[in-house]
């Protein structure tokens, strides 16, 4: 089966709140690791803040196109 039917098959199921829960359980998944793998830590905490704020803008561009224009 194709990658694209198989997203389409799976998107036929979802309620408006489901894309909003697999944001958390992902948000909830990433502090799980820092606390309890050190190496994933190590690497999370040597970038400086402003890289986490540069790729999460670059990130957002796309859903900010399609909202406003």
């Amino acid at each position: 089966m194709c990658l694209d039917k198989l997203a389409k098959k799976f998107s036929k199921n979802l309620k408006w709140y489901d894309v909003s829960l697999l944001k958390l359980c992902v948000f909830f998944f990433t502090l799980f690791l820092v606390t309890v793998w050190p190496g994933f830590r190590n690497v999370v905490f040597s970038f400086d803040w402003y890289w986490y704020l540069i790729i999460g803008i670059i990130l957002a561009i796309p859903l900010f196109k399609k909202m406003f224009w």
